[in-house]
């Protein structure tokens, strides 16, 4: 029989769907399932995006050019402007999702076995994504008890060898919601500048910032052109996740011919998606306040109906609709198996992510879930309630 690949075997699962089947069981078995394990916004698309679609007509679904609509380039510019963002057309390439975007900047600054640093707990696809492209990641443990903050720049520096490459950060952060301030991304700036490295910041979640708190990119600290490169997506903004549109970003005119080759061999992202995103560009600021007030009232929801559950520690998130909660149990990816396969409450239970996945040192969050919090309020305080029965059975077995 023909050999799979090392690099086939050794990519590793999503923790967010490997429960899947089980959760497909569980709703088979007539369970209703309250999905708290993928970032899945329930907020409706906006209607000028999907009457772009509707309206776009056409007799050849074309190519578009490798780098995207030069019209949604230079309609994103503006965007991008209008947030203070110095950004240009020719700055800008449109991928196939913020996971192309990823894939795009890891092929273009990493060679294989070099290392890209990343923060942890961290979006579980990096680990694919670094596994696919032959990259090394090594992590710096950020705590729960810190709100999930940066490491100490020492934690850094003493991780950083002659294959180092790279830091990758999530800003607002996928899975705790920890939203880095303008003093800690001008940290990260002082390392990378000191040791020539590139920082790669996913930002797709900008807009989601609570509290007051304002989102400082990568793009806004001076002097770092040429090591920044920023990852965006329409998938959270607009509630467009079935679109797969994003883009990377950066100043660096090297780094931005070379990813245009990786653009060039997938051809082009996809035309009506793009005019979807485009149209997207247009939604009014009413739409965004009212998101955030939203997710905002659902954080402020599940904290406080969390905190109320003996044996929990969970961190308030300050920006993206995640975060991690430390759970009463040993093992929470038995336990999420275990709440699909063997629990329900009044013939309900939950689904959530185990946060092990969102690691990539052996060992380390194996109590903790990430919980996304894109359900409406009652049911976000009817999904608490089921865990808070759930745990008291599952320890008393």
């Amino acid at each position: 029989m023909p050999k799979i690949s090392s690099k086939g075997q050794q990519m590793p699962e999503s923790p967010i769907r490997k429960l899947v089947p089980y959760a497909e069981g569980a709703k088979k078995r007539g369970t209703k399932v309250y999905h708290l394990n993928i970032g899945q916004p329930d907020i409706k698309t906006p209607e000028v995006a999907l009457q772009a679609v509707k309206n776009f007509d056409i007799k050849v679904l074309e190519y578009s050019h490798s780098a995207g609509f030069e019209s949604y380039r230079s309609k994103l510019s503006n965007y991008y402007k209008s947030h203070d963002l110095p950004v240009n057309t020719e700055d800008i390439i449109i991928t196939t999702g913020g996971s192309e975007a990823l894939l795009f900047a890891l092929g273009t600054t990493l060679d294989q076995g070099d290392e890209v640093i990343i923060p942890e707990p961290f979006y579980a696809n990096y680990n694919g994504f670094a596994t696919a492209s032959g990259v090394t990641v090594v992590p710096v443990i950020s705590g729960i008890e810190t709100g999930f903050a940066l490491p100490p720049i020492e934690a850094f520096e003493k991780l950083i060898t002659p294959k180092t490459k790279a830091i990758l950060i999530c800003n607002p952060g996928n899975p705790t919601g920890y939203l880095y301030s303008k003093e800690e991304m001008e940290k990260l700036a002082e390392i990378v500048k000191k040791h020539d490295l590139f920082l790669i910041a996913d930002e797709v979640y900008r807009e989601f910032a609570y509290d007051g708190l304002k989102h400082y990119s990568v793009l806004n600290i001076p002097g770092l052109e040429q090591h920044a490169i920023m990852i965006d997506s329409v998938s959270k903004r607009y509630s467009m996740c079935g679109a797969r549109i994003g883009c990377v970003v950066s100043k660096n005119k090297e780094f931005m011919a070379t990813a245009m080759k990786f653009a060039q061999a997938r051809l082009s992202p996809p035309t009506y998606a793009q005019v979807a995103s485009e149209a997207a560009l247009d939604t009014p600021q009413s739409y965004f306040d009212e998101v955030i007030t939203e997710y905002k009232e659902r954080r402020d929801i599940l904290i406080a109906e969390m905190s109320k559950i003996d044996g929990v520690t969970i961190a308030t998130p300050k920006g993206a609709f995640y975060c991690i909660a430390k759970l009463p149990v040993k093992n929470a990816d038995d336990f999420a198996q275990w709440l699909l396969e063997d629990f329900d409450y009044n013939g309900e239970t939950v689904m959530v992510a185990p946060a092990a996945g969102f690691y990539s040192t052996p060992g380390v969050g194996l109590d903790e879930v990430r919980i996304a919090y894109v359900l409406k309020k009652e049911d976000l305080v009817k999904s608490v309630q089921i865990l808070n029965e759930a745990l008291k059975v599952y320890n008393s077995k």
